[in-house]
Protein backbone atom coordinates (compact mmCIF):
# COMPACT_ATOMS: atom_id res chain seq x y z
CA UNK A 1 0.00 0.00 0.00
CA UNK A 2 1.04 3.61 -0.58
CA UNK A 3 0.59 6.00 2.35
CA UNK A 4 0.88 9.79 2.50
CA UNK A 5 1.25 11.17 6.04
CA UNK A 6 1.01 14.83 7.06
CA UNK A 7 2.16 16.08 10.49
CA UNK A 8 2.65 19.81 10.97
CA UNK A 9 4.50 20.04 14.28
CA UNK A 10 6.93 18.26 16.56
CA UNK A 11 4.41 16.24 18.61
CA UNK A 12 2.63 15.09 15.46
CA UNK A 13 5.98 14.06 14.00
CA UNK A 14 6.66 11.87 17.06
CA UNK A 15 3.25 10.21 17.12
CA UNK A 16 3.16 9.69 13.36
CA UNK A 17 6.62 8.11 13.50
CA UNK A 18 5.51 5.53 16.06
CA UNK A 19 2.47 4.71 13.93
CA UNK A 20 4.69 4.38 10.84
CA UNK A 21 6.99 1.94 12.65
CA UNK A 22 4.03 -0.30 13.47
CA UNK A 23 2.55 0.11 10.00
CA UNK A 24 5.74 -1.07 8.32
CA UNK A 25 5.70 -4.20 10.49
CA UNK A 26 2.12 -4.97 9.43
CA UNK A 27 2.52 -4.04 5.78
CA UNK A 28 5.88 -5.14 4.43
CA UNK A 29 5.07 -3.52 1.07
CA UNK A 30 4.35 -0.13 2.63
CA UNK A 31 5.59 2.92 0.74
CA UNK A 32 5.36 6.12 2.75
CA UNK A 33 5.77 9.70 1.63
CA UNK A 34 5.17 12.46 4.14
CA UNK A 35 5.19 16.02 5.29
CA UNK A 36 6.71 15.73 8.75
CA UNK A 37 10.00 15.69 10.57
CA UNK A 38 13.08 13.81 11.68
CA UNK A 39 11.23 11.19 13.72
CA UNK A 40 9.08 10.18 10.75
CA UNK A 41 12.12 10.05 8.51
CA UNK A 42 13.93 7.79 10.97
CA UNK A 43 10.84 5.56 11.09
CA UNK A 44 10.98 4.97 7.35
CA UNK A 45 9.02 7.76 5.67
CA UNK A 46 10.36 9.81 2.78
CA UNK A 47 10.00 13.42 3.94
CA UNK A 48 9.00 15.86 1.20
CA UNK A 49 8.59 18.96 3.38
CA UNK A 50 9.78 19.42 6.97
CA UNK A 51 7.23 20.65 9.52
CA UNK A 52 9.53 23.60 10.34
CA UNK A 53 8.02 25.27 7.27
CA UNK A 54 4.52 24.81 8.70
CA UNK A 55 4.91 26.08 12.26
CA UNK A 56 2.50 29.04 12.32
CA UNK A 57 0.77 29.53 15.66
CA UNK A 58 -2.08 31.86 16.60
CA UNK A 59 -4.66 33.75 14.56
CA UNK A 60 -2.47 36.80 13.90
CA UNK A 61 0.53 34.68 12.93
CA UNK A 62 -1.59 32.67 10.48
CA UNK A 63 -3.06 35.83 8.92
CA UNK A 64 0.37 37.37 8.35
CA UNK A 65 1.57 34.19 6.63
CA UNK A 66 -1.51 33.46 4.49
CA UNK A 67 0.37 33.65 1.19
CA UNK A 68 3.03 31.21 2.39
CA UNK A 69 0.38 28.81 3.72
CA UNK A 70 -1.52 28.98 0.41
CA UNK A 71 1.63 28.08 -1.52
CA UNK A 72 2.33 25.17 0.83
CA UNK A 73 -1.23 23.87 0.43
CA UNK A 74 -0.89 23.97 -3.35
CA UNK A 75 2.44 22.17 -3.18
CA UNK A 76 1.02 19.49 -0.89
CA UNK A 77 -2.01 18.89 -3.11
CA UNK A 78 0.19 18.54 -6.18
CA UNK A 79 2.43 16.01 -4.44
CA UNK A 80 -0.55 13.93 -3.30
CA UNK A 81 -1.94 13.80 -6.82
CA UNK A 82 1.47 12.88 -8.24
CA UNK A 83 1.98 10.12 -5.68
CA UNK A 84 -1.57 8.71 -5.92
CA UNK A 85 -1.63 7.11 -2.44
CA UNK A 86 -4.08 4.47 -1.26
CA UNK A 87 -4.75 6.66 1.76
CA UNK A 88 -3.78 10.05 3.16
CA UNK A 89 -3.20 9.87 6.93
CA UNK A 90 -3.55 13.26 8.60
CA UNK A 91 -2.05 13.79 12.06
CA UNK A 92 -3.42 16.63 14.22
CA UNK A 93 -2.65 20.13 12.75
CA UNK A 94 -6.30 20.82 12.00
CA UNK A 95 -6.21 24.14 10.11
CA UNK A 96 -3.97 22.82 7.34
CA UNK A 97 -5.02 19.19 7.40
CA UNK A 98 -8.76 19.81 7.12
CA UNK A 99 -8.16 21.69 3.87
CA UNK A 100 -6.23 18.67 2.61
CA UNK A 101 -9.02 16.36 3.82
CA UNK A 102 -11.59 18.30 1.76
CA UNK A 103 -9.34 18.28 -1.29
CA UNK A 104 -8.70 14.53 -1.09
CA UNK A 105 -12.30 13.58 -0.33
CA UNK A 106 -13.58 15.52 -3.33
CA UNK A 107 -11.16 13.60 -5.54
CA UNK A 108 -11.99 10.17 -4.19
CA UNK A 109 -8.77 9.81 -2.20
CA UNK A 110 -9.37 8.00 1.08
CA UNK A 111 -8.66 10.08 4.21
CA UNK A 112 -7.86 8.75 7.69
CA UNK A 113 -7.25 11.15 10.58
CA UNK A 114 -5.13 10.40 13.67
CA UNK A 115 -5.48 12.87 16.60
CA UNK A 116 -8.60 14.88 15.96
CA UNK A 117 -8.68 18.66 15.54
CA UNK A 118 -10.01 20.18 18.75
CA UNK A 119 -13.50 20.76 17.38
CA UNK A 120 -14.93 20.22 20.85
CA UNK A 121 -13.21 23.42 22.02
CA UNK A 122 -14.75 25.87 19.54
CA UNK A 123 -17.04 25.89 16.50
CA UNK A 124 -18.26 22.36 17.20
CA UNK A 125 -20.13 22.23 13.91
CA UNK A 126 -16.75 21.60 12.27
CA UNK A 127 -17.40 18.02 13.34
CA UNK A 128 -19.82 17.82 10.44
CA UNK A 129 -16.99 18.67 8.02
CA UNK A 130 -14.88 15.92 9.56
CA UNK A 131 -17.77 13.50 9.11
CA UNK A 132 -18.09 14.55 5.47
CA UNK A 133 -14.41 14.46 4.49
CA UNK A 134 -12.75 11.91 6.79
CA UNK A 135 -13.38 8.20 6.25
CA UNK A 136 -12.00 7.12 9.61
CA UNK A 137 -11.07 9.14 12.68
CA UNK A 138 -8.76 7.80 15.42
CA UNK A 139 -9.12 9.84 18.63
CA UNK A 140 -6.77 9.94 21.61
CA UNK A 141 -8.82 11.63 24.35
CA UNK A 142 -11.48 9.59 26.18
CA UNK A 143 -14.23 12.20 25.89
CA UNK A 144 -13.84 12.63 22.11
CA UNK A 145 -15.68 9.42 21.23
CA UNK A 146 -18.78 10.63 23.07
CA UNK A 147 -18.44 14.09 21.53
CA UNK A 148 -18.59 12.77 17.97
CA UNK A 149 -21.50 10.47 18.78
CA UNK A 150 -23.79 13.50 18.98
CA UNK A 151 -23.09 14.03 15.28
CA UNK A 152 -23.81 10.36 14.47
CA UNK A 153 -20.17 9.88 13.58
CA UNK A 154 -18.46 6.75 14.88
CA UNK A 155 -14.79 7.17 15.69
CA UNK A 156 -12.19 4.85 17.19
CA UNK A 157 -10.65 5.65 20.58
CA UNK A 158 -7.16 4.17 20.35
CA UNK A 159 -5.62 5.25 23.63
CA UNK A 160 -3.12 8.08 23.88
CA UNK A 161 0.24 8.00 22.05
CA UNK A 162 1.91 9.75 24.97
CA UNK A 163 1.47 6.53 26.92
CA UNK A 164 3.42 4.73 24.18
CA UNK A 165 6.17 7.33 24.17
CA UNK A 166 6.56 7.26 27.96
CA UNK A 167 6.33 3.46 28.18
CA UNK A 168 8.99 2.96 25.51
CA UNK A 169 11.38 5.69 26.65
CA UNK A 170 14.82 4.61 27.91
CA UNK A 171 15.82 6.84 30.79
CA UNK A 172 19.38 8.09 31.10
CA UNK A 173 20.80 6.71 34.35
CA UNK A 174 23.55 9.36 34.20
CA UNK A 175 21.21 12.29 33.57
CA UNK A 176 22.50 14.40 36.49
CA UNK A 177 26.21 13.83 35.88
CA UNK A 178 25.96 14.10 32.08
CA UNK A 179 24.33 17.51 32.42
CA UNK A 180 26.36 18.68 35.43
CA UNK A 181 23.29 19.27 37.56
CA UNK A 182 23.48 19.94 41.29
CA UNK A 183 21.69 17.96 44.01
CA UNK A 184 19.04 20.65 44.45
CA UNK A 185 15.47 19.59 43.58
CA UNK A 186 14.59 20.44 39.99
CA UNK A 187 11.88 22.77 38.74
CA UNK A 188 11.43 21.94 35.06
CA UNK A 189 10.50 24.72 32.66
CA UNK A 190 8.77 23.59 29.45
CA UNK A 191 8.34 26.76 27.36
CA UNK A 192 6.97 25.04 24.25
CA UNK A 193 8.31 23.97 20.88
CA UNK A 194 7.40 26.99 18.73
CA UNK A 195 9.26 30.29 18.40
CA UNK A 196 6.25 32.32 19.48
CA UNK A 197 5.76 30.23 22.62
CA UNK A 198 9.37 30.44 23.74
CA UNK A 199 9.54 34.17 23.00
CA UNK A 200 6.35 34.88 24.92
CA UNK A 201 6.93 32.63 27.90
CA UNK A 202 10.59 32.14 28.77
CA UNK A 203 11.54 35.69 29.73
CA UNK A 204 8.48 35.85 32.02
CA UNK A 205 9.57 32.72 33.89
CA UNK A 206 13.22 33.51 34.52
CA UNK A 207 12.70 36.03 37.38
CA UNK A 208 11.40 33.05 39.40
CA UNK A 209 14.93 31.65 39.62
CA UNK A 210 16.09 34.14 42.25
CA UNK A 211 12.89 33.66 44.26
CA UNK A 212 13.53 29.95 44.79
CA UNK A 213 17.26 29.64 45.52
CA UNK A 214 16.85 26.19 47.12
CA UNK A 215 15.77 24.77 43.73
CA UNK A 216 17.52 24.50 40.38
CA UNK A 217 15.53 25.54 37.32
CA UNK A 218 16.18 23.57 34.15
CA UNK A 219 14.68 24.43 30.74
CA UNK A 220 13.56 21.79 28.26
CA UNK A 221 14.84 23.04 24.91
CA UNK A 222 14.22 21.75 21.41
CA UNK A 223 17.04 21.73 18.88
CA UNK A 224 14.91 22.71 15.89
CA UNK A 225 14.68 26.24 17.33
CA UNK A 226 17.58 28.77 17.29
CA UNK A 227 19.63 28.62 20.48
CA UNK A 228 19.36 32.43 20.77
CA UNK A 229 15.72 32.00 21.79
CA UNK A 230 16.93 30.56 25.10
CA UNK A 231 19.25 33.48 25.87
CA UNK A 232 16.99 34.78 28.65
CA UNK A 233 17.61 31.48 30.47
CA UNK A 234 21.29 30.88 29.71
CA UNK A 235 22.01 34.52 30.54
CA UNK A 236 20.85 33.79 34.09
CA UNK A 237 22.95 30.64 34.32
CA UNK A 238 19.92 28.37 33.87
CA UNK A 239 20.71 25.17 32.01
CA UNK A 240 18.87 24.45 28.77
CA UNK A 241 18.79 20.74 27.97
CA UNK A 242 17.90 19.80 24.42
CA UNK A 243 15.77 16.77 23.58
CA UNK A 244 15.88 15.40 27.13
CA UNK A 245 12.39 16.36 28.25
CA UNK A 246 11.36 12.94 29.56
CA UNK A 247 14.57 12.53 31.54
CA UNK A 248 14.01 16.00 32.95
CA UNK A 249 10.41 15.27 33.93
CA UNK A 250 11.42 11.96 35.51
CA UNK A 251 13.79 13.87 37.80
CA UNK A 252 11.70 17.02 38.34
CA UNK A 253 10.01 17.93 41.62
CA UNK A 254 7.66 20.45 39.95
CA UNK A 255 7.23 22.14 36.57
CA UNK A 256 6.03 25.27 34.81
CA UNK A 257 4.57 24.22 31.48
CA UNK A 258 3.26 26.05 28.43
CA UNK A 259 -0.22 24.83 27.57
CA UNK A 260 -0.29 22.05 25.01
CA UNK A 261 0.56 18.37 24.83
CA UNK A 262 3.33 18.89 27.38
CA UNK A 263 0.78 19.45 30.16
CA UNK A 264 -0.48 15.88 29.75
CA UNK A 265 3.05 14.51 29.45
CA UNK A 266 4.00 16.24 32.67
CA UNK A 267 0.96 14.79 34.44
CA UNK A 268 1.70 11.27 33.18
CA UNK A 269 5.21 11.62 34.62
CA UNK A 270 3.49 12.59 37.92
CA UNK A 271 5.06 16.05 38.16
CA UNK A 272 2.89 18.77 39.80
CA UNK A 273 2.73 21.75 37.44
CA UNK A 274 1.58 25.27 36.79
CA UNK A 275 0.22 25.71 33.26
CA UNK A 276 1.02 29.00 31.52
CA UNK A 277 0.00 30.55 28.23
CA UNK A 278 0.51 33.93 26.58
CA UNK A 279 0.05 34.95 22.95
CA UNK A 280 -0.43 38.17 20.99
CA UNK A 281 -3.31 40.36 22.17
CA UNK A 282 -5.05 39.96 18.82
CA UNK A 283 -4.83 36.15 18.83
CA UNK A 284 -5.95 35.95 22.45
CA UNK A 285 -8.97 38.20 21.88
CA UNK A 286 -10.17 36.04 19.00
CA UNK A 287 -9.50 32.78 20.85
CA UNK A 288 -11.34 33.97 23.95
CA UNK A 289 -14.41 34.85 21.88
CA UNK A 290 -14.46 31.43 20.20
CA UNK A 291 -13.35 28.86 22.75
CA UNK A 292 -16.22 27.25 24.64
CA UNK A 293 -14.43 24.86 27.00
CA UNK A 294 -13.70 25.87 30.60
CA UNK A 295 -9.99 24.92 30.54
CA UNK A 296 -7.05 25.00 28.13
CA UNK A 297 -4.87 22.24 29.59
CA UNK A 298 -5.53 18.65 28.59
CA UNK A 299 -5.18 17.54 32.20
CA UNK A 300 -8.11 19.68 33.35
CA UNK A 301 -10.19 18.93 30.26
CA UNK A 302 -9.91 15.17 30.68
CA UNK A 303 -10.63 15.34 34.40
CA UNK A 304 -13.37 17.95 33.85
CA UNK A 305 -12.15 20.01 36.79
CA UNK A 306 -9.20 22.18 37.79
CA UNK A 307 -6.44 19.78 38.71
CA UNK A 308 -3.62 22.15 37.80
CA UNK A 309 -3.73 25.96 37.88
CA UNK A 310 -3.81 27.74 34.53
CA UNK A 311 -2.25 31.20 34.31
CA UNK A 312 -3.40 32.66 31.00
CA UNK A 313 -2.53 36.00 29.39
CA UNK A 314 -3.17 38.73 32.00
CA UNK A 315 -3.09 36.29 34.91
CA UNK A 316 0.43 35.26 33.91
CA UNK A 317 2.49 37.57 36.12
CA UNK A 318 5.31 37.23 38.61
CA UNK A 319 3.09 37.37 41.69
CA UNK A 320 0.73 34.62 40.52
CA UNK A 321 3.55 32.46 39.21
CA UNK A 322 5.43 32.61 42.48
CA UNK A 323 2.35 31.82 44.57
CA UNK A 324 1.23 28.91 42.42
CA UNK A 325 4.69 27.38 42.18
CA UNK A 326 5.10 27.65 45.94
CA UNK A 327 1.83 25.77 46.37
CA UNK A 328 2.91 22.73 44.35
CA UNK A 329 6.39 22.42 45.82
CA UNK A 330 5.05 21.13 49.14
CA UNK A 331 1.86 20.84 51.15
CA UNK A 332 -1.79 19.93 50.55
CA UNK A 333 -2.00 21.44 47.04
CA UNK A 334 0.85 19.22 45.87
CA UNK A 335 -0.73 16.11 47.41
CA UNK A 336 -4.08 16.93 45.82
CA UNK A 337 -2.50 17.23 42.36
CA UNK A 338 -0.68 13.92 42.72
CA UNK A 339 -3.88 12.19 43.83
CA UNK A 340 -5.74 13.54 40.80
CA UNK A 341 -2.91 12.40 38.52
CA UNK A 342 -3.52 8.86 39.72
CA UNK A 343 -7.19 9.10 38.70
CA UNK A 344 -6.14 10.60 35.37
CA UNK A 345 -3.91 7.62 34.61
CA UNK A 346 -6.82 5.24 35.19
CA UNK A 347 -9.05 7.22 32.82
CA UNK A 348 -6.39 7.22 30.11
CA UNK A 349 -6.15 3.43 30.11
CA UNK A 350 -3.25 1.39 28.83
CA UNK A 351 -3.87 0.95 25.10
CA UNK A 352 -0.85 0.97 22.79
CA UNK A 353 -2.13 3.73 20.53
CA UNK A 354 0.45 3.46 17.74
CA UNK A 355 -0.18 -0.25 17.26
CA UNK A 356 -3.95 0.23 17.48
CA UNK A 357 -3.93 2.91 14.79
CA UNK A 358 -1.67 0.91 12.47
CA UNK A 359 -3.89 -2.16 12.82
CA UNK A 360 -7.03 -0.14 12.10
CA UNK A 361 -5.47 1.57 9.06
CA UNK A 362 -4.60 -1.81 7.55
CA UNK A 363 -7.97 -3.30 8.53
CA UNK A 364 -10.04 -0.49 7.03
CA UNK A 365 -8.01 -0.42 3.82
CA UNK A 366 -8.57 -4.15 3.36
CA UNK A 367 -12.32 -3.65 3.76
CA UNK A 368 -12.48 -1.49 0.64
Amino acid sequence: MKYFFIAGERSGDLHASNCIKELIKLDEQAEIQAWGGDYMEQAGAHILVHYRQLAFMGFWEVITNLLTIKKLLTQCKEQIIAYSPDVVVLVDYGGFNMKIAKFCSERGIKVFYYISPKVWAWNTKRALKIKRYVSRMFVILPFEKQFFEQFNYEVDYVGNPLLDAIRDYSLNANFHSDNQLTEKPIVAVLPGSRKQEVNNILSLLMPLVSRFPEYQFVVAGVDNLPSELYQSATGKGVKVLYNQTYDLLHEAHAAVVTSGTATLETALWRVPQVVVYKTSGFSYAIAKSLIKVPFISLVNLIMNKEVVRELIQGELNQSNLEAELQGILAGPKRESVLEDYQALAQIMGNEKASLQVARLIVKYLKEV
